[in-house]
């Protein structure tokens, strides 16, 4: 049985768009990864989808 390890985001994590802290970790189909805001990830959550392998979603931490 595989185990996949998730590493809890940091405030080191950047958003890939803006450099704010990042809250959202997508690993893409083709084996990327992209770290994004709270705002950026809901602002391209509908394309996100389409592309994500996994989505790790840590915006819960906003509230």
């Amino acid at each position: 049985m595989s185990v996949t390890v998730t590493e809890t985001l940091t405030a080191a994590d950047r958003c890939d768009r803006c450099g704010a802290q990042a809250y959202l970790r997508v690993t893409l189909n083709s084996g990327g990864e992209l770290l994004f805001c709270g705002h950026h990830g809901k602002a391209h959550s509908d394309k996100l989808s389409q592309v994500a392998l996994k989505i790790q979603d840590e915006t819960s931490k906003l509230a």
